[in-house]
């Protein structure tokens, strides 16, 4: 699978930027905590964190070489370097970070994980709940949100409609599908299985316009279908967006994307909660 188109993905994220937001909100990051960006993708959300602290540091973390090129150029816009990190006006320091999430390379480090519209690309949630765990301090939270349960269903059935068809099936021989949309009660067991407490999940539909046929069929083409559309020779991607977008249009309201957002959250038992 090629890398993300990570500058046209900045431009265009803004339901993920929004989502995340409201993520932050349920985060609350306090002065001098540590706090990790788990997928932090061209770094909006990472400078989001860091602009409401006083001070700390935030880690941001993701696994694509292109959205971390864009978030060092977009933090370093913000401001100058300083040596080896980048620390921003309000002293709080932030590094960048390439890795996976299943196998975070820290142990009780952070005070705070944070991720938005990650998880759902991370297909072992047991083993990603158990990497986020040992990487929180004891006492530590996870606040996080992705795609859940029937999220983008409509879309992707339309999309497997269209891979059978004898136009497009040859060049989806062995398709897996590269997402993990859980549900609540799988969720709940993974995180309680992995040993965080106080766990907390829900669901939420998050439907999502866009203006017209040209705005969905090149977010699908950067989001949502970026793996079906790497399959396809350059000449027959047009006619497999154009398609999708065709569908859209019809809808009530036209062009509107069947997101739903798991919402979760769980703490790292600090030391007489683990002793007990």
């Amino acid at each position: 699978m090629s890398d993300w188109d990570a500058e046209t993905y900045h431009r265009l994220s803004d339901p993920q930027f929004a989502w995340g937001v409201r993520v932050l909100g349920r985060l609350r990051p306090v002065p001098g905590e540590r706090i990790l960006d788990l997928g932090c993708g061209s770094g909006r959300l990472t400078e989001r964190i860091a602009s409401e602290m006083q001070h700390g540091s935030v880690v941001g973390l993701d696994l694509s070489p292109t959205m971390l090129a864009a978030a060092q150029v977009r933090l370093a816009e913000r401001r100058p370097p300083s040596g080896p990190r980048r620390v921003d006006d309000d002293g709080v320091a932030i590094h960048l970070v390439r890795g996976d999430g299943t196998h975070l390379p820290f142990a009780d480090r952070f005070d705070a994980v944070f991720s938005a519209a990650t998880f759902h690309w991370i297909r072992d949630h047991d083993q990603l709940f158990a990497s986020i765990h040992h990487a929180l301090a004891p006492g530590g939270r996870l606040v996080a949100q992705c795609g859940g349960g029937p999220n983008l269903a409509v879309l992707l059935d339309r999309a497997h409609d269209l891979m059978d068809r004898p136009r497009y099936s040859r060049w989806f021989q062995g398709w897996s599908d590269p997402w993990n949309f859980a549900d609540v009660p799988a969720t709940i067991e993974r995180m309680e299985r992995a040993g965080f407490t106080r766990v907390h999940v829900s669901l939420e539909p998050a439907p999502t316009p866009l203006p017209d046929d040209a705005s969905y069929a090149e977010f699908l083409s950067v989001v949502c279908v970026r793996h079906h559309v790497a399959r396809l020779p350059a000449g027959e991607r047009p006619g497999f967006l154009d398609a999708l977008a065709a569908k859209a249009a019809a809808d009530d309201p036209p062009f509107t994307l069947d997101y739903w957002r798991l919402n979760l959250s769980g703490t790292k038992p600090a030391g007489a909660e683990q002793a007990a």
